[in-house]
């Protein structure tokens, strides 16, 4: 994996596609992350004797880490969102909404090593 220093202007790589690899990303790339994946990791499978949470779980955080990994994306996506908040006129609002949300999609299609 990539490193990629505070202010550098790099984006990493996606990792690996597992949880041990995302988390090993997140904690090395968007530390603010940490705190609320491993939470959700112990709260939904940690101690899980069905394995099913386990793609919806890796589909959150990859979609996070994949948007947290680009501060100019990220940026540009609450931004959007913001705007979406104060926007009195709704189909305005609206449409902020769905672009963020079109960023967030493509974002998660990255694949490991992108």
């Amino acid at each position: 994996m990539t490193t990629a220093t505070a202010g550098s202007g790099a984006v990493p790589p996606m990792p690996e596609r597992s949880p041990k690899a995302l988390r090993a990303a997140i904690a090395q790339h968007a530390p603010k992350l940490l705190v609320d994946f491993d939470r959700h990791w112990r709260r939904d499978i940690a101690d899980a004797y069905d394995l099913a949470p386990v793609p919806a779980f890796m589909a959150r955080w990859w979609g996070e880490y994949a948007l947290a990994r680009n501060p100019q994306l990220e940026a540009e996506v609450h931004r959007l969102e913001d705007e979406a908040a104060r926007a009195s006129d709704y189909a305005r609002a609206k449409a902020l909404i769905e672009e963020a949300g079109r960023i967030r999609r493509a974002a998660a299609k990255a694949e490991p090593g992108q």
